[in-house]
């Protein structure tokens, strides 16, 4: 089965716990928390807050995408908040195997971002230290973007890496994700999909989920 989180990014907050429930109704246990501080992304969202937030509702699991400056100085708020993922970019860190390993110590799993303009090649020394790697089909910062397709190559070449190396991180992939780019870049090789304005804006969210999740990886 392939994980579908549903970004809050794209949920309307004036009713989240009714946004939640429609999540767990749709037989998904996931979503995806966006953290954007305005300086690394244009964008401020929200902080470990929404985390918390999430985390009272009870059975849901929440990945958190650090889309910040110095992440190193937030991921301990996000850790008490009881994320299941961290995920950050590597170029906003100095010390970034420091700032991994911090992460997996506090049983919490860690994960890479990289933006369209980031080759995998930038986080070669780290590929086999990392839970998940984020492949991001947009430019961070704004939801409702559309695809850029030339980052399916991207997940196919983590792919690749992946089975050559005998690695088991997860390939994510966020932005622009709907039922046509979906079966793309599950038959590249993406296991967990975030999925923001297409699942909140379905008339059947439970449908949605359940075409997404039903996808192989040679096609649906």
């Amino acid at each position: 089965m392939i994980k579908v989180a549903p970004s809050l990014l794209a949920a309307d907050l004036l009713r989240l716990g009714e946004e939640l429930q429609s999540v767990v109704d749709s037989g998904l246990s996931w979503v995806h928390v966006d953290v954007m501080d305005g300086t690394y992304v244009p964008n401020i969202s929200y902080g470990s807050n929404m985390a918390q937030a999430v985390k009272r509702f009870g059975t849901l699991r929440f990945d958190c995408h650090l889309m910040v400056e110095h992440p190193e100085t937030q991921v301990d708020a996000f850790i008490a908040a009881g994320a299941d993922i961290i995920t950050v970019h590597g170029e906003c860190v100095r010390h970034l195997h420091r700032l991994v390993h911090h992460i997996k110590s506090s049983r919490v799993k860690a994960g890479l971002a990289l933006n369209p303009s980031s080759p995998v090649s930038s986080i070669k020394e780290l590929i086999s230290d990392v839970d998940l790697v984020l492949v991001m089909t947009v430019n961070p910062g704004y939801g409702g973007q559309q695809f850029i397709p030339g980052m399916l190559n991207k997940i196919e070449e983590l792919d690749r890496l992946r089975q050559e190396a005998a690695l088991d991180f997860e390939i994510q992939v966020d932005g622009g994700v709907n039922l046509s780019t979906a079966e793309a870049c599950v038959k590249r090789g993406a296991d967990f999909l975030v999925t923001g304005a297409a699942f909140f804006g379905a008339t059947d969210r439970a449908d949605f989920a359940e075409r997404i999740s039903k996808m192989e990886k040679s096609g649906l």
